[in-house]
Formats: C-alpha cells, structure tokens, sequence
C-alpha cells in the first residue's frame, strides 16, 4: 500500500522550497545591491549636475541682479559652456532668444526650460541663500553707494575694526553687495560703551543716497498700505540683507537700535503709528507683504526683465546620460559573485544531504547477495519510504531464496521416493530376487502415477507463477460439480474409513468458471481433508450462494491444526507433521495449487481449524466473469 508522505515532509516540497529560498535570496541579493549602487551613482551624478546647474544659475543671476538688461550676456555664456560642457540659452518669457552657446545637433531649446532667471524671484532651491523674501541680495538698486561715500564708511569701518581689536574682539571688515563697508565680530557683540568708542552709531547711520531710497520705498509702502488704513511706517536698514548698513554683524545678535526685518533689504525701524485695527498679526503681515512688494517695485527698474533659462547636453536632452562608475561596477560584480558563491555552496549542502541516502540505496542495490543487505531509513520523506520498501524488498527477496532452497530440496526428497522404490523394484527384478508378475508391474505403475503427479503439480504452480495460467470459463452448476467430486473421492474415503457426505445445495446455482480448474481445486481441499481425518470421522462438502459470490466449504473432523501452523498451510511443501510420507501425509502441493486456482478465478481461500476439533477451508469465488486469469 503506498503510503502518503506529509506535505512538509515531501521531498518535493523541500526541493521546491530550497530551489525557491535560494532564487529569492540571489534575486534579493542582488536587486539590492543593483538599486544600491545604481542609487548611489544616480544621486552623485544628479548632485553634481545640480550643482553645476546651481552655478550656471547662479551666474546668470548675479548677472541679472546687477544688470538693467541682458546685454553682454554673450560671453558669460560661452565661459559657463567651456567650464560645464552644457548648452546654455537664455530667452525671455515668450521664447524669443537673449543668448546661447552654440551645440552640434542640438535643437534650439528643449520643450520645458530648466529654471527661470528673475532675481526679484529668486528659485530657493538652486539658491538657498536668497532670503525668504527671494529677492536676490545683489539686487541693491538706489541703494549703491557713490564712491564718496564708499571710501568714507570704509575708512570709518576700518577704524571702528581696529579700535575692536584692542579690545579683545575678533572684528573683520567686509563689502556688501551695495558697496557699504561692514564689520562682522565673532562670538558675543561689543556693549554700548564699547560700541559708542568705537563709533558704531556712527556707522550704523543711513547715507544721503540709502536715505533717499528709503524715503522713495517708505512712500511706496505707505501707498500700499492706504487702503488698508494702516500706516505710516518708518523704515530703517536691516541687520542683514543686500541693502548695505553701517552695522556691526554679530552670528544671532542684531545690531544695537535695529529691528531684524521680514526682507532682506529693509524693514520697519520703529514700531508703526497706533494702528486702528487692533488685530496686530494681520497688520504686521500686511506691512510685511507691501515692504516686500514696494521693493520689487522699487528694484525692478534696476535689474534684467525675467529670462527662461534652458540647460541640456550636446545632444539637446536636459538630463544627462547615466554611466555607471569602475567602482560601481566592480562593487556588483563582487556582490554578484559572493551571491554566486553562497548560492552553489548552499545548492550543493542540500543536494549532498539529498543524494546521500540514494548514494546508500545504490550501493545496497549493487551488492544484492550480501545477507542482511538494509540501509538506514533516516527520514519520514519519500527517500525515506523508499529506504524502508527497500529493506522489505530484501527481506522478501531472502524469504523467497530460503523457499526456493527449500522447494528445490523438497522436490528433490519428494521425486527421489517414487524413483528410489521404482529403481529398486528394476534392479531387484534384474537380479532375478523379484519375479516380473502383474503385482509387480502394477506397483511400478503406482510408483511412476505419484511421480507424474507430482510432476503435474509442479507443472501447474511454474504455470501460475510465470502467468500463463489460462482458464476456459462456463458456466457450471455447481451441484453437479459437487457430486463429481464427491464420488472420485468416495472410494479412497471408505478405505480410510470416512464418511464423505454433500449437503443439499440450490440444484440451481451456477457460477462462470473452468469447470476442470474448479473440480481440481475442490478435490484437493476433499483429498487434504480425507487424508487427515482419522477412521470412523467424516467430511462434509457444502456450497451456497452469497451475495456475489458463490462459497463452498469443506469440513473435516480430522485431528485440526494448530494455530502457529495455520497462516502456512498454504506454502508449497509445508506439513503439518513434517515425519509424514508421500503416501500418508501428501507433497505439500495440493492447498499451494487450490490457492493459485482461487486467484486465477478472482476469489480467495481461507482456512480456520482447532487442533483435536477439525478444519475448515472455505473457498470463496465470484459467480460472474469479472476477472481474468493471471
């Protein structure tokens, strides 16, 4: 019976499992490190893009900031072409082209520009140091100074710096984008004292042109704010910006008399006129928006008109192309190759702890003849169900060796006694001991019937065991078989002195079998029962039909037979006294040739006995035709 291995157990499952485990593994092992490194090199190479971007934009900017129109822009773009290798062009904002770098193959400018020039709209994320107003710093306007008033504040600057130093203060001058001197100090500012020593104030006060600008944006603000009933503001200039203020720059510290204001530029220097409305968050955001809006006012006229600008390679496409690095390369074959490694490594754990037992089955395979041939069953898989029908292959391969020995000595002892009295008898006869008469020939005779009857017998058993047992169905009455064989065996049971009787059976029922075949197998069942059935017992033949099968039995009151004996009386040779004759206790062929019978004919035979009480064996057969003879 073929028995079911579990599913987690299945080698199939394993395999399935193990070849799957290993497929993720490579496949996860080296998508991450291909989208690792892949990754990687994108996000440097668009670093370094950006970052030339950022400077190209940062350029032009600077141009813009400090240019009232585009002219000249011709060779700062062919100089920011020989140091990135982009192709540059600028338009303005219908399309119509400012400047350009020239480029074989490529197309005028890409379908979408790749930033828009406006330093009074700066784009925060190529220039994240343009304020939160995004005005760009170097946008100062009505706020450059004259050249007078630069070399005065720088050598005040210069003064206030030194008078710093000899007071302990790390102070550096710089230059604004509007050309106001400045004096930056690290760490904490100056106090008051120090500052009016120093002439700070004095720095810190607004030039004749910054008061100019001022007064002109302080009356675009107050316009601004008019509708909205606020106002008048004051303005001052801020601690940091574009817009330049004699101010000492401290990291985190404003500028002593200052406000920090919302713009770059500049911001309310005190706190405006009470204001009518007392919602003091929407009327700090309202001077906030028009400050912001009344610089760009102020500063437009001063600064290039917006351009769009279009960055692409030689080949017109704006991004460029990805090329993989040596190391990177080098990285993922090295990953790729560790991955390729543990793989087979972990193909060939599993296939050595798979092959092993099959390694064992065959070897035990190829030595067949070594006794005790078994190999170790190791698992509940299917290499371990074949393990073990392998064990019970050779267990029954030595069990049909020891019978066939034993069948061959049998045969053996069983042919030497007939041949052995036959040969005596000839040679006596030879010798003129015995006389040549009718006794002696029929005693010969007797002889060489037993010998061809066991000869037939074993003709019969080598037939059905090589398959060519052939059957020739009819139907039969039974009845009428019964009494056949009641009545070849009635002679030989009175000489033993038992009753052989045949219950009544239904004169009707038949059944589709070899009727030469059938009376064979019931009469070696009736010879068995005869021969083992002491004087004065009897034996009883009986038939009937139950349900689809018809069952005949044969009951003996013989001396029975013991219950370690029983599951062989249907082995070939077997007796149940060993001491017996042919002519007394049989070949041991007859219940081997009934068995044989009752499986070319679909059915079975059973025996069931108690020692001292009888036997009975029961044959039971299919009434239809519905096997075919094996």
């Amino acid at each position: 019976m073929r028995r079911r291995v579990p599913l987690r157990k299945s080698l199939l499952v394993r395999l399935l499992a193990a070849s799957i485990l290993v497929a993720v593994c490579s496949v996860a092992a080296t998508a991450w490190l291909a989208v690792n490194t892949t990754s990687q090199e994108i996000q440097q190479e668009q670093v370094q893009t950006l970052s030339g971007d950022a400077g190209i934009y940062e350029t032009l900017l600077g141009f813009a900031a400090t240019h009232q129109n585009w002219d000249g822009i011709g060779p700062v773009l062919a100089d920011l072409t020989k140091r990135t290798g982009r192709h540059i062009a600028l338009t303005d904002q219908s399309r119509r082209p400012i400047g350009g770098s020239a480029a074989p193959h490529a197309s005028p400018v890409p379908s979408k520009a790749s930033a828009v020039i406006d330093p009074l709209d700066v784009d925060q994320t190529l220039a994240p140091n343009s304020g939160t107003t995004r005005i760009d710093p170097r946008a100062v306007g009505p706020f450059a100074l004259s050249a007078e008033e630069r070399t005065q504040l720088r050598s005040a600057a210069g003064a206030t710096a030194d008078c710093l130093r000899t007071r302990g203060f790390a102070a550096e001058t710089g230059t604004d984008p509007s050309g106001r001197p400045n004096v930056t100090v690290a760490g904490l500012a100056p106090d008051d004292g120090t500052s009016a020593t120093c002439g700070l104030p004095r720095l810190s006060a607004p030039t004749p042109t910054e008061q100019q600008a001022l007064s002109r944006l302080g009356e675009l603000v107050d316009a601004c704010l008019s509708p909205e009933g606020l106002g008048p503001v004051k303005l001052g200039i801020g601690p940091s910006g574009v817009v330049p203020s004699p101010r000492v720059q401290s990291p985190g510290t404003p500028s002593p008399g200052t406000v920090i204001p919302p713009s770059p530029a500049v911001a309310p220097a005190v706190t405006p006129t009470p204001l009518p409305n007392p919602d003091a968050d929407r009327a700090d955001q309202a001077v906030a928006a028009c400050v912001d809006s009344s610089r760009r006012q102020q500063l437009a006229p001063y600064v290039a008109p917006a351009a769009l600008l279009f960055i692409s390679d030689s080949n017109g496409t704006t991004i460029p192309a990805f090329h993989l690095t040596r190391a990177g390369a080098l990285r993922i074959a090295g990953v790729t190759g560790l991955v390729l490694a543990l793989t087979v490594a972990l193909s060939v754990l599993l296939a050595t702890r798979l092959v092993r037992p099959l390694r064992a089955l065959t070897d035990a395979a190829q030595h067949p003849t070594e006794p005790h041939a078994r190999v170790p069953v190791t698992g509940n898989d299917e290499i371990g169900y074949l393990a073990a029908a392998f064990n019970d292959l050779s267990e029954r391969r030595e069990r049909i060796e020891e019978q066939r020995k034993a069948m061959v000595s049998d045969v053996a002892h069983e042919l030497r006694t007939p041949l052995s009295n036959i040969r005596g008898w000839l040679e006596a006869t030879q010798d003129g001991v015995a006389t040549p008469d009718l006794a002696l020939m029929a005693s010969l005779l007797e002889e060489a019937l037993l010998l061809q009857h066991i000869i037939d017998d074993l003709r019969d058993l080598a037939a059905a065991d090589a398959d060519s047992f052939r059957l020739h169905r009819e139907p039969v009455r039974i009845a009428e078989l019964l009494d056949q064989v009641a009545e070849a065996h009635r002679a030989r049971a009175e000489a033993a002195g038992v009753l052989l009787s045949v219950l009544p059976t239904d004169g009707e029922a038949e059944l589709v079998a070899d009727p030469v075949r059938l009376r064979q197998a019931v009469g070696n069942l009736v010879d068995n029962a005869v021969r083992h059935t002491p004087r004065c017992g009897s034996v009883t033949v009986a038939a009937g039909p139950v349900g689809e099968e018809l069952v005949i039995e044969v009951t003996d009151t013989g001396t029975g037979i013991g219950p370690d004996e029983l599951p062989h009386v249907f082995d070939r040779f077997w007796r149940a006294e060993k001491s017996r004759s042919r002519q007394t206790g049989g070949s041991g062929l007859g219940l081997a040739i009934v068995r044989q019978l009752a499986h070319a004919h679909g059915g079975t035979v059973t025996a069931a006995s108690r020692p001292g009480e009888g036997s009975v064996f029961t044959l039971r057969l299919p009434r239809t035709d519905g096997t075919t003879a094996g």
